[in-house]
């Protein structure tokens, strides 16, 4: 058992780099620097601060603690229906473009570091293969990437990290000699494979335990250990817990319409967002403060060496994702005859190759001792600073640029505010099927009607609005609810004037209930939108969420 004295300083490191973590970002934001860099950048200055707490994480914690809790979550958040519909794009980049980058790097570096060797090599090609979309999120947040686009890096995102920590798994091993590096291809399908049915089936039986939990804050203990309880069988059995772990998050996202309540929808986005926004930064910032002691500890090499290759693997890794993706989309496209990407979009999915959090977290799992350790983290490091800086602040001009990007917003706004439209639509058939089955509410049925057409006449008004040119600060997104809290008043007050109304049921009861109904017809709408592919997953997230709060308000007045 550790001294208090030691285990003191322990809480206080973890305290200060969340508040640090947190300063950075609040003050990246008012700025305009993207977090990643700013993380980064003040990591690095802190790292040669004299007396400064030396900040070195066990790598068995990244891999088993914040690796499964940030790939959950991503699983979450993504659109099932936008992966189902780019599949194969998807897993070309995420598996077959993981695998050639990490093949093409250990090619490349390994005969230029004497004492690597091939698998070694592989492991940093693993490293730093996986792009990371939310580095590009936040570096790209002023514009408005085309949807096939974000929808591409987010797939990618979550099945190329877990392609290259599976891949990374197989390189080290093979540096230790416990496998053959030739038989690493079958190695990697059996761990890939193992991990989607051990995710499926867990995923389910999570999903089973949210259909039966009711309250919103035990919903939010499940959420924060089902990463877990899908990661640990699965590497129990010998398969890759971070498939597990994004199968299990994409299905139960995909499902939390129906398997979790509208409260408890609320509070975990709430706690969701939270969490990985803060391991996330933790993470960059980690990092940043290990470069004094990654640039010391590669103090003996020749300088030129390490340059040359630095600059070596990152010319690869930039120039093998434009290649593949100009000939997977373009080249075997057209030779096919089924080419579905613009050459706007191939070239934005190309330059949208920043590494961020995964890499970071992904290189501190390397063993102590392994070859060249030193030198791989500081390459890792060079390459995640090379990629945000270059191609991360120049993606904005390159879209503006580019044509097929400037309609989008457009195009998304008026989709929203159709959707809201046909939403309200639901709401107004339900009401008036209630009216047939139970007469004699009038003045309730009257008032919600209302506020159902107020909505209908804003979602109509946005829609044409967004015909003629998109408002990233109003729009359809700016399209009013109307909201059912402050109607139950007015509804109570009318159905005061109405005692035979009131007589069997109480007014503000009935409007509780008639509106929770309607409520419901929107949610099954949408979610029919969303699932034909015809509602994003951003815009149903976001008027599931209006949804969700205003059941919520009715629930407790």
């Amino acid at each position: 058992m550790g001294s208090p004295r030691l285990m003191v300083h322990l809480v206080a490191a973890v305290v200060g780099l969340v508040i640090v973590t947190a300063l950075v970002r609040a003050g990246a934001r008012r700025t305009g620097v993207p977090d990643p860099i700013a993380l980064l950048l003040v990591g690095v200055a802190a790292s040669w601060i004299p007396g400064l707490p030396d900040y070195r994480i066990d790598p068995d914690l990244v891999l088993v603690v914040i690796l499964p809790v940030l790939l959950y979550c991503a699983g979450f958040a993504a659109s099932v229906p936008a992966f189902r519909i780019h599949l194969r794009p998807i897993l070309l980049l995420a598996v077959g473009l993981t695998l050639a980058s990490t093949l093409v790097v250990g090619a490349v570096a390994s005969p230029l570091v004497p004492g690597l060797g091939f698998a070694a090599a592989c492991a940093l090609g693993a490293v730093v293969a996986p792009p990371d979309a939310v580095a590009a999120t936040a570096i790209a947040r002023t514009i408005r990437l085309p949807r096939r686009v974000v929808a591409l890096l987010e797939g990618e995102s979550l099945f190329n990290d877990a392609a290259a920590l599976t891949a990374l798994t197989v390189a080290v091993t093979a540096v230790t000699g416990a496998t053959s590096f030739a038989g690493a291809a079958g190695e990697f399908l059996l761990v890939a494979l193992g991990g989607v049915a051990v995710g499926a089936v867990v995923g389910f039986a999570i999903g089973w335990v949210r259909r039966r939990v009711l309250h919103p804050y035990t919903d939010v203990v499940v959420f924060l250990v089902a990463p877990f309880v899908v990661y640990l069988p699965a590497e129990e059995l010998g398969v890759s817990g971070l498939v597990a772990v994004v199968v299990a998050g994409l299905y139960l996202g995909h499902r939390a319409t129906t398997i979790m309540e509208p409260g408890a929808r609320v509070v975990t986005g709430a706690v969701r967002t939270a969490v990985s926004w803060l391991l996330e930064g933790m993470v960059f910032l980690l990092v940043g403060l290990q470069l004094r002691s990654v640039v010391s500890g590669i103090s003996g090499m020749p300088a030129l060496q390490v340059a040359g290759v630095t600059a070596a693997v990152v010319g690869a890794l930039i120039v093998v994702r434009f290649a593949w993706v100009v000939l997977s989309e373009q080249v075997a496209g057209t030779a096919l005859g089924r080419r579905h990407a613009s050459w706007s979009e191939s070239i934005l999915t190309s330059w949208a190759g920043m590494r961020g959090a995964v890499s970071l977290a992904a290189v501190l799992t390397l063993p102590a001792g392994f070859p060249q350790r030193d030198l791989i983290v500081f390459v890792t490091f060079v390459v995640i600073l090379v990629t945000l800086l270059g191609q991360g602040l120049s993606l904005p001009a390159l879209a503006r640029r580019l044509p097929s990007a400037r309609n989008e917003a457009g195009e998304e706004a008026k989709e929203e505010a159709r959707a809201r439209r046909l939403a309200a639509d639901a709401a107004l058939e339900c009401l008036e099927e209630i009216e047939r089955e139970n007469p004699g509410r009038e003045p309730v049925v009257e008032q919600l009607r209302r506020r159902v057409n107020n909505r209908m006449e804003d979602a109509r008004e946005s829609l044409e609005a967004a015909s003629d040119a998109f408002d990233p600060e109003g729009g359809a997104e700016s399209a009013g609810r109307g909201g059912a809290v402050e109607s139950v008043a007015e509804a109570d007050a009318e159905g005061d004037e109405d005692d035979s109304a009131s007589s069997s049921e109480g007014v503000r009861e009935t409007y509780r209930r008639y509106g929770q109904a309607m409520l419901v017809a929107e949610r099954s709408r949408l979610l029919a939108l969303r699932d034909a592919g015809t509602l994003g997953e951003e815009a149903f997230v976001r008027l599931q969420h209006e949804l969700d709060l205003e059941q919520a308000a009715l629930t407790v007045r």
